[in-house]
């Protein structure tokens, strides 16, 4: 079953749903969107995007484009930068997934957090920026904009490393025996409930954001499939485990690179900034947070090879490549926690 749709049924239904809807589309596929295929649409009204669930078997609670609608939506109009939403499709006839449709943002996406091409000023205005929005989205006031219910209560990483470890268990090709160690190390190490609530985005890195054209300001936050409500400082993990990895296309990351020379703040620095945006004294036990980002990924990483292999994926010879990556996440989990 393939991940391309019908255009007319798309424009059907766009012009009953989107306000201002005119004309035939022509549909381009994004490259990007392992997870959920993503669409640029370009019709007489204007240029839109659609991001749908893939075909197939699936597992539970993942892909959910739904929830993706729900929380932009509802930050329009807070310091968070978002596309503007324009509708949900729930019925499953008209493509054969759920999808959903919002403007196209006009941005820059750095795959490389290296930046390459920029000078040193606007590289280090990119990376405080970017520290500027994550700090947004953990200042959200859940109640004003309707997402006080967008999680459920309780431990935030009990809970996602039991969801996690049903995803990795679901989708597991093979014994990883540094990955079944960091399941155990992480079970044993939680830390207690400091009571910290806020809108998490569970994904958040340089390459899920678009920036400005010409101009250092985030846009449009991307890729708000794992967000709920949860514990703030995964996502700041999540940055810093990003950096961790080799630089290049597949590691995207910033090992061994002079930050200090091109204008990249150090990990650090990094959190200090968004500790003072938040008025927080610092971070004790930043390791636990580091090793469970990186069984989180490993844990998706495992999803994709997963689809991959059972033929769901929508890009299957990268997926096959980001899954080889699982036992690289694994150790890293691990060396993470043996510096709490």
């Amino acid at each position: 079953m393939s991940a391309t749709f019908d255009p007319a049924a798309v424009e059907t239904w766009m012009t009953a749903h989107v306000p201002g809807f005119r004309g035939q589309i022509s549909v381009e596929k994004f490259a990007t969107g392992q997870s959920n295929p993503t669409f640029k649409l370009t019709a007489e009204s204007g240029v839109y995007v659609l991001r749908r669930k893939p075909p197939g078997q699936l597992l539970k609670s993942a892909h959910a484009v739904d929830r993706e609608f729900r929380v932009q939506k509802a930050l329009a109009g807070t310091d968070v930068p978002v596309s503007r939403m324009h509708a949900l499709c729930e019925d499953d006839s008209v493509i054969g997934s759920m999808f959903y449709v919002m403007d196209f943002v006009e941005g820059r996406t750095f795959v490389d957090p290296r930046l390459p091409g920029l000078d040193k000023q606007e590289r280090a205005a990119i990376f405080d920026d970017m520290n500027r929005v994550l700090a947004a989205i953990h200042s959200v006031d859940l109640n004003a904009t309707g997402l006080s219910d967008y999680g459920p209560q309780g431990n935030y990483y009990q809970r996602q490393i039991d969801r996690w470890t049903k995803q990795y268990r679901a989708s597991e090709t093979e014994s990883i025996p540094d990955m079944d160690a960091l399941i155990d190390w992480l079970r044993v190490n939680l830390p207690e409930d400091d009571g910290r609530v806020t809108l998490v985005h569970g994904d958040y890195r340089i390459d899920n954001l678009l920036f400005a054209p010409g101009h250092p300001a985030c846009v449009a936050v991307l890729d708000w499939e794992l967000s709920t409500l949860g514990h703030p400082f995964a996502d700041l993990a999540a940055v810093i485990m990003q950096w961790g990895l080799p630089p290049g296309d597949t590691g995207r990351g910033l090992a061994g690179v002079d930050r200090k020379s091109l204008g990249i703040p150090e990990d650090q620095a990094f959190i200090e900034s968004y500790c003072h945006r938040l008025d927080l004294p610092g971070i004790d036990r930043f390791g636990f947070y580091l090793a469970f980002c990186y069984f989180r990924m490993a844990s998706i990483l495992q999803g994709v090879k997963r689809r991959a292999l059972d033929g769901n994926a929508s890009n299957p010879e990268k997926a096959l490549e980001l899954g080889a990556f699982v036992p690289v996440f694994a150790e890293g989990g691990l060396r993470a926690a043996g510096t709490v």
